[in-house]
């Protein structure tokens, strides 16, 4: 199924907030609880990931990684664009993100067109090396768009 075809399944009252979102939600006792900060076509969090989110001993989880990239385009393109949910997603690891590490997203809008919203993202540890960086197209849902 490509994402226009999940058009019919995607209606705005689908984004209501509930504070339980993995990679933001304050509720969830299993997430990582990032706080985001935006402005325009950016959006920034700095955080930290435990134990509980380690792959091999010690590294952080490829796909928390993938996650936190995923989350910060989507805020990005959110306090741009309204609801946004991801299309496609590219991830290239660097360099290892140690638990416990302090680290920070920021991601940005490159392109943004009626639906369509193309975006970066990017990962540096306290050493400001970059972890990992992903592009993503995300589609945008509206109260008119989506039925």
């Amino acid at each position: 199924m490509t994402p226009a075809s999940h058009d019919s399944l995607l209606t705005a009252s689908m984004f209501e907030e509930d504070n339980f979102c993995f990679a933001c939600g304050r509720e969830n006792p299993f997430g990582l609880k990032l706080a985001f900060s935006c402005s325009g076509d950016r959006a920034y969090a700095e955080f930290r990931i435990t134990k509980n989110h380690q792959g091999y001993r010690d590294i952080v989880h490829g796909g928390i990684i993938a996650a936190i990239l995923d989350e910060a385009m989507i805020k990005a393109a959110s306090s741009k664009e309204g609801n946004a949910i991801t299309a496609a997603l590219s991830v290239r690891f660097k360099n290892p993100l140690m638990v416990g590490e302090s680290a920070s997203v920021e991601a940005v809008i490159k392109k943004s067109g009626r639906r369509l919203i193309e975006a970066y993202a990017r990962i540096k540890g306290q050493d400001s090396r970059t972890v990992a960086e992903a592009n993503g197209k995300l589609l945008t849902v509206g109260s008119d768009q989506g039925r």
